[in-house]
């Protein structure tokens, strides 16, 4: 799996400091007399645990990325239709190998592991190679088995533009998904450890990928495709939060710029839709679904 670089213990002994001043500072300007203090040291775990609360909340608005801190808006958008978390990974196999006939097997033991922080659970998710020669032509065949599951209620606003020219993973999600590979080499299927967008809901794919954690990278149309073919209940009312595929890159032929847009899927007037947006807008109603590499 991914070697995660940790801290450094100079680097945490110097954070420490910070705090240690700071709660030192704190009594001084506060002027605590013997009462008030001793009362303190009888409610140390409370004390102990509002000092915890407010340390993690700064690290974790600290340690993030101020690039395109501006592509964020607020969201009230989530998982309106009733998907929670994965289902197990024998169904999740099991509705694939309908799908896709001659498509093999997954690893399941691998998602007996502890869920990774921030993953909502493990997706069975085939090797784009066992679908199609191409990443685009096997993205293709997971619209048309999107199309066919819904009963024809899909429509692909990029129709005739998935190529290997216009459509590709971003290197970072197509790295790690080939160490996958490579690591669950006799199977067919990935055991991947995933969310479905909340996580990321009114950043724009840009900040997204700017604040991804360590471990984490963005999920493309294939792997997307492939979770709504398997989770159809994540994706069927408008005020369904929407999927951006951050893993992805598209080329819009419009565009003066190459590969800056993302596609994503949406649900609208009743049916799937697919189509690609500049990887810069925020809005409420997206979300950038990812996978999260158990750490070592």
């Amino acid at each position: 799996m991914q070697t995660i670089t940790q801290a450094t213990a100079g680097q945490i002994k110097q954070i420490n400091r910070f705090a240690s001043d700071a709660v030192e500072k704190v009594l001084t300007e506060l002027g605590l007399d013997n009462p008030g203090a001793q009362r303190v040291i009888e409610h140390g775990d409370e004390f102990a645990e509002a000092i915890r609360t407010v340390t993690l909340a700064s690290l974790k608005d600290l340690s993030v990325s101020d690039k395109f801190k501006d592509e964020e808006v607020e969201s009230n958008y989530g998982y309106l239709s009733g998907y929670r978390k994965p289902k197990s990974i024998t169904e999740q196999t099991n509705i694939l190998r309908q799908i896709f006939p001659g498509v093999g097997f997954a690893d399941e033991k691998l998602a007996e592991r502890e869920v990774p922080a921030n993953a909502e659970g493990w997706f069975a998710i085939p090797k784009w190679q066992t679908i199609a020669p191409t990443y685009s032509e096997a993205v293709q065949k997971v619209l048309d088995a999107i199309k066919k599951a819904r009963n024809g209620k899909f429509y692909n606003y990029r129709d005739g533009q998935l190529n290997d020219s216009r459509l590709r993973q971003t290197a970072k999600t197509a790295s790690v998904f080939q160490k996958l590979s490579d690591e669950q080499k006799d199977h067919d299927i990935l055991v991947v450890a995933g969310q479905f967008g909340l996580r990321h809901r009114g950043r724009s794919v840009r900040r997204a990928r700017e604040v991804f954690s360590v471990n984490e990278l963005g999920l493309g149309a294939f792997a997307v495709g492939i979770m709504i073919l398997t989770h159809a209940e994540r994706l069927q009312h408008y005020d369904d939060l929407w999927i951006d595929c951050a893993g992805d890159e598209f080329d819009d032929p419009d565009a003066d710029v190459r590969f800056v847009h993302a596609p994503y899927f949406l649900f609208d007037g009743g049916e799937v839709e697919f189509d690609a947006v500049w990887f810069g807008g925020a809005s409420g109603f997206y979300g950038s679904a990812s996978a999260f590499v158990p750490q070592d």
